[in-house]
C-alpha cells in the first residue's frame, strides 16, 4: 500500500530524530573525553607531530592563546560537534539514503549505494590527507613566518580550529572529484576523451588551487599538495565511462 504525505512527513521526522539523537549522544561522548580529543585536534601544531618528524623537519614552537572569555569552551563544543558529527556520519547516511531509496528504481539504488559508499570514503581519505599532510604544513609555515624578529606570532586557539575544519572540508570535497566525474560521465555531460584533452589546462588549474589551499612559498609544499589532487584527477579519468568509436556504434 502506498504511503500517504502525512505517512512520508512523519518517515521524515523519525529520520531527523534519529540523526540529531546519534549526533547529540557522539558529541556529548566527544565533549566528555577532552584531554583525548585536543590531543587529536592539537596534534599538528606540536613539533613532534608524524608529520614533521618523517619529513625530519627542524624543531619549532608555535604558541596559542585564548582572547575571549568564553572561547575555550565554545571551541571545545565546536570540535565536539564535528567530531559527533564525523563519527556518526556512517549512520547518517544509513538513515537518509534508507528514507529516499523507496522512490528510486533498482538500477538507481545500486548506483546510489555505490555514490554514497564511495563518495564517503572519499572524503574520509580526503579529510586524512588534510589532518596528516596539508594542515600541518600550513601550520608551519604561517605560524612560524614572520615579517621581522620584532614581531611575535600567537595564535588564538579559535583561528586555529577554524583553518583546520575549513581544510579539512574543503578536502573531502576536492576528493569527491572522481565520484563527481563519474557522476557526470554517467548523464553525459563529460566523458574521459575530454578529460584527457584538457589534462594540461587541468594540471594548471591544480597548481592554483594547491596555491590557495596552502599559500606557502615552499615548493616542496605545493608539490605536496598538488599530487595528491593530480592524481585524483587521473583516477577520474579511468573510471569515466569510454567513449564509444563510431565503428562501434554501427557495429
Amino acid at each position: 500500500m502506498p504511503l500517504t504525505f502525512w505517512d512520508h512527513l512523519e518517515e521524515l521526522r523519525s529520520t531527523l530524530i534519529r540523526i540529531i539523537v546519534a549526533v547529540v549522544v557522539t558529541s556529548a561522548i566527544a565533549f566528555s573525553f577532552k584531554d583525548t580529543l585536543f590531543d587529536i585536534v592539537l596534534a599538528p601544531h606540536r613539533s613532534d607531530f608524524i608529520t614533521y618528524q618523517l619529513l625530519n623537519a627542524e624543531d619549532f614552537k608555535i604558541s596559542l592563546m585564548n582572547v575571549g572569555l568564553t572561547e575555550q569552551f565554545v571551541v571545545h563544543v565546536k570540535a565536539a560537534f564535528c567530531f559527533g558529527v564525523l563519527v556518526a556520519s556512517p549512520y547518517i547516511l544509513f538513515l537518509l539514503f534508507r528514507f529516499i531509496s523507496p522512490a528510486l528504481y533498482a538500477n538507481e539504488k545500486k548506483y546510489g549505494r555505490g555514490v554514497v559508499f564511495g563518495g564517503y570514503v572519499m572524503f574520509i581519505i580526503g579529510a586524512l590527507v588534510n589532518y596528516f599532510l596539508i594542515f600541518p604544513l600550513t601550520v608551519r609555515f604561517l605560524g612560524t613566518y614572520q615579517v621581522s624578529t620584532d614581531v611575535t606570532n600567537m595564535l588564538t586557539l579559535d583561528s586555529y580550529i577554524d583553518n583546520l575544519m575549513m581544510l579539512t572540508l574543503m578536502m573531502g570535497v576536492v576528493f569527491e572529484l572522481p565520484v563527481i566525474c563519474w557522476l557526470l560521465g554517467k548523464m553525459g555531460l563529460i566523458n574521459s576523451r575530454m578529460m584527457a584533452k584538457y589534462r594540461r589546462h587541468a594540471f594548471v588549474a591544480i597548481l592554483i588551487l594547491a596555491a590557495i589551499i596552502t599559500p606557502t612559498g615552499d615548493p616542496f609544499t605545493l608539490f605536496a599538495v598538488s599530487l595528491p589532487i593530480w592524481l585524483l584527477y587521473e583516477l577520474s579519468i579511468k573510471v569515466m565511462p569510454k567513449v564509444r568509436s563510431t565503428s562501434e556504434g554501427k557495429g
